[in-house]
């Protein structure tokens, strides 16, 4: 079992910048695909990010190109998404994800843990 706690969300005013963390606890962190979705009221989950277990490989929404950025600290059990250029429609909540998948998968039915999410609000 992996637990996943993510933090950092808030509200920015647009053009802004936010860095989410998402805290593991469990099993051995550095095994893991990590990911990064999001969810807008009244919208499906879909993909922002993902970085293999060694952090060699990530992959990201078109969408948020660019902007966005996501890493991890294997040694702190950490993942981290630094978000830049922040537009309204990045509104939503914000959930990390981990996987013991060894090939970076952007489907969130590949992913077998969740966190609870963190709101991330971008005013215009």
């Amino acid at each position: 079992q992996v637990q996943l706690v993510e933090s950092g969300g808030g509200l920015v005013q647009e053009g802004g910048s936010l860095r989410l963390s998402c805290a593991a606890s469990g099993r051995t962190f550095s095994n893991y695909l990590m990911g990064w979705f999001r969810q807008a009221p009244g919208k499906e989950r879909e993909f922002v990010a993902t970085i293999n277990w060694s952090g060699g490989q990530s992959r990201y929404a078109d969408s948020v190109k660019g902007r966005f950025t996501m890493s991890r600290d294997n040694a702190k059990n950490t993942g981290y998404l630094q978000m830049n250029s922040l537009k309204p429609e990045d509104t939503a909540v914000y959930y990390c994800a981990a996987d013991r998948r060894i090939i970076i998968t952007t489907l969130p039915k590949d992913y077998e843990y969740w966190g609870q999410g963190t709101q991330v609000t971008v005013s215009s």
